[in-house]
């Protein structure tokens, strides 16, 4: 057994073979398109319920696609005759909860769960005409479906009757009857023969609940033998459909994992270890007609966080181990709050590009995509790239005939302020350059990734071009400044410095801005929140030394203090040194004192403590609220970020201003008298920069900084994969004008 190390994602274009000739990288992958489920809603549907794209497939021409959206009990088509420009395609109603679809012929075959109870399984197979869009048969099933595949050759169709069981009974442990079992029928004339139905007996195989099994996922070779994954029983099973039999079944085993995280203290802490951990695979696809790859999600014993591949025969042929999750972390994706379960593989592909077998395997919490080459045999196979997923990417579908692949996102958190279930395109483009990720971390003293994600603020190192500084927010227990390399492709965080207090990993920060002292250290904001009913928070600015130990904690006035609301300061940056030094703050929103549509700038002067504010004029947002989010001294004022709370299709407001000092008097913070108003300047529109990668736009572009060289960049926030997909945009902007 062979185990593979994941290095850098950078595009790689030209490597060396073991004879050492110059073997040519395959064509990378890059999204070109992204659907919104709720753009293809039936008349009359509720926007505001919950959607969703779990497994998706697509028409023989391969110009339409078909997702299952469970909670609207129907089937969608998207029409990707241009696949850079998807469109919505209609709906077929179903009478219960789509599982899964295949289509062959101008036949889709639908896997309905229908059943009243987890006890009580029953559900049908819906057959539904594609060109007039109306189901013409259901063929009963007698259980609960889950997965549905087509043989090759199109002389079989297969069903994982899975009879799941209920996760409220028994802590949800197995066994709970009635066991399921794999349903198969013949295909005729490119039509599903129903009285062809035949079940296969899967009981009495596994060591885990023999007496019931509960298949998850199957797939079908060349030779027409079936793969069934049993997940909660952690057991493969193999079943030669011409003769029905059970021709081998084994444990899918353990693994020991080491350097991993497993405490929720929000901390990503890669010290930890899990032994003999069940590999519960989800979902299993054929990579010839002797080998097969598992996506180990787990369930309810925890999943060992990557992939296998084994041969017919049971044997292991190569172990992913921790390799993907430190990938995710890596990259910013590692969802810290399901560290238990880790980043949860889930889905998997393999298909054929020219002459690359390619395999694919979906993190589900991590939200991303990992492409490898397949090498054959038992060596190890060749990691490619790392793919952005939408929230939650389960459907997995390769389009060799168009050099595409998709993938089906089922989460939808539009009632939480996120975006909605997803469809995303990626095209196969030969001598393209992989475009994600645009950041990512180095290996720190330890050998591991440096960890990061929920990006806040950024700063520019005041003597060396293209390095620049981050903060991480309240999205993690300890504030960390973060150095980046802003030359590399992509850019590289090269350290991390823990902000102390007293020596220790300083508590209770939510650093919103960072900005570098130009005698050295920096100065960083901690945005408040005095609304919180428990442990209200105040917003702090803080002199921190080169080593991240805090030297002040600077409050603001009691009597201004008093005025503020949970949106508080989002931007630090300075001006002038010396007796001149002045830190300016950027308030998020309007406080009790604002007027409708103004908010603050502070600037604090150390050398004499005092403080003073002008205004700030936001735009009127359409929906949602529009407030600041960054500030960055450029020659005689401040660059700001102003952005609206929006995500998605529904944003509209992103974009850098510019106000100019010159002439400005600032009043003393608390006084009477009436601030000045400054007039901004609309320095550069971000929206289309936000939209250029293609996926949705993302809400929180929150991090802007000019480096020494005049180039420009910013960031986005992704909250710490928390109610979102995990994926951060660090884009150049170029010089500023």
């Amino acid at each position: 057994m062979r185990s593979i190390l994941l290095a850098g994602v950078s595009a790689v274009v030209l490597g060396l073979t073991a004879a050492g000739a110059v073997a040519q990288s395959p064509a990378p992958f890059n999204r070109i398109a992204t659907f919104n489920v709720i753009d293809n809603l039936p008349a009359g549907a509720d926007p505001a319920k919950s959607t969703a794209a779990e497994i998706i497939t697509f028409t023989e021409d391969g110009k339409t696609l078909i997702y299952s959206d469970s909670p609207g009990h129907r089937i969608g088509f998207i029409d990707i005759s241009d696949p850079n420009m998807p469109k919505a395609a209609g709906v077929v109603a179903l009478e219960g909860e789509p599982t899964t679809t295949v289509v062959i012929g101008g036949k889709a075959y639908v896997g309905v769960n229908t059943s009243e109870s987890k006890s009580n399984p029953s559900g049908h197979l819906a057959v539904v005409d594609i060109a007039s869009r109306k189901v013409e048969d259901k063929i009963d099933l007698g259980g609960q479906p889950d997965a549905v595949t087509k043989s090759p050759d199109g002389s079989y169709l297969a069903i994982a009757m899975e009879n799941e069981r209920d996760e409220e009974i028994n802590d949800g442990a197995i066994p709970q009857m009635p066991p399921g079992n794999l349903t198969y029928f013949e295909v005729k004339d490119g039509r599903v023969v129903d009285d062809s139905k035949k079940v296969v007996d899967l009981t009495g195989l596994a060591a885990i609940a023999p007496e019931d099994p509960e298949p998850e996922y199957v797939d079908i070779n060349s030779r027409n033998e079936v793969v069934v994954t049993l997940q909660e029983n952690n057991h493969i099973v193999i079943v030669d459909l011409p003769t029905g039999k059970v021709t081998n079944s084994f444990s899918a085993g353990t693994v020991d994992l080491d350097h991993i995280d497993t405490k929720k203290d929000k901390v990503i802490d890669l010290s930890g270890s899990m032994k003999d951990v069940p590999r519960e695979p989800d979902t299993v696809q054929w990579i010839d007609d002797d080998r097969f790859v598992i996506a180990n999600e787990g369930d309810w014993k925890g999943g060992t966080r990557g992939f296998s591949i084994f041969d017919k025969t049971g044997k292991l042929l190569f172990e992913s181990g921790t390799a993907p999750e430190h990938m995710a972390v890596r990259l910013g994706h590692y969802p810290d709050k399901r560290n238990k379960k880790g980043i949860e593989m889930e889905g998997a592909e393999v298909a054929t590009f020219g002459d690359d077998r390619l395999i694919f395997v979906a993190s589900e919490r991590g939200s991303i995509v990992f492409v490898y080459r397949d090498k054959g045999g038992a060596e190890a196979p060749e990691f490619l790239q790392v793919l952005p997923g939408g929230v939650g990417p389960e459907g997995l579908m390769a389009i060799p005939s168009r050099n595409l692949f998709v993938t089906a996102s089922e989460t939808d958190l539009r009632e939480e302020g996120g975006i909605g279930a997803l469809v995303t395109i990626y095209e196969r483009q030969p001598g393209a350059k992989v475009a994600y990720p645009t950041i990512e971390s180095a290996n720190g003293p330890d050998g591991l990734p440096i960890w990061w994600s929920a990006l806040s603020g950024f700063a520019a190192d005041p003597s060396t071009p293209g390095k620049l500084y981050a903060v991480t927010d309240s999205a993690y227990a300890q504030g960390r400044i973060l150095t980046v390399d802003a030359s590399a492709m992509p850019a590289k965080i090269t350290a991390a410095t823990i902000v102390t207090r007293d020596g220790k990993p300083a508590k209770g920060l939510d650093l919103e801005g960072i900005a570098a002292r130009p005698e050295g250290g920096f100065w960083l904001v901690s945005e408040g929140n005095p609304e919180k009913k428990e442990n209200p928070t105040q917003n702090l600015l803080l002199q921190v030394g080169a080593d991240g130990a805090i030297a002040q904690e600077i409050a603001l006035p009691e009597a201004v203090a008093a005025q503020a609301i949970r949106y508080g300061y989002e931007g630090v940056t300075v001006t002038g040194s010396g007796a001149d030094e002045t830190v300016w703050m950027a308030v998020q929103r309007e406080w009790k004192d604002d007027p409708k549509g103004f908010v603050k700038l502070i600037a604090y002067k150390p050398a004499d403590k005092s403080w003073s504010y002008v205004r700030y004029p936001l735009d009127t947002p359409e929906k949602g609220w529009i407030g600041l989010s960054e500030i960055t001294a450029y020659k005689d004022g401040l660059v700001v970020i102003e952005r609206d709370n929006l995500i998605g299709p529904e944003a509209r407001v992103k974009k850098l201003s510019f106000v100019s000092l010159s002439g400005v008097t600032p009043v003393a913070l608390g006084s009477e008298a009436k601030p000045p108003v400054l007039t901004k300047t609309e320095a550069k529109d971000l929206m289309p920069l936000l939209k250029a990668p293609n996926g949705y736009v993302l809400d929180k572009v929150e991090s802007f900084a000019i480096d020494k060289d005049g180039n420009a960049f910013i960031v986005t926030d992704n909250d710490g994969v928390d109610g979102s997909s995990g994926e951060t945009q660090f884009i150049g902007i170029g010089k500023m004008d």
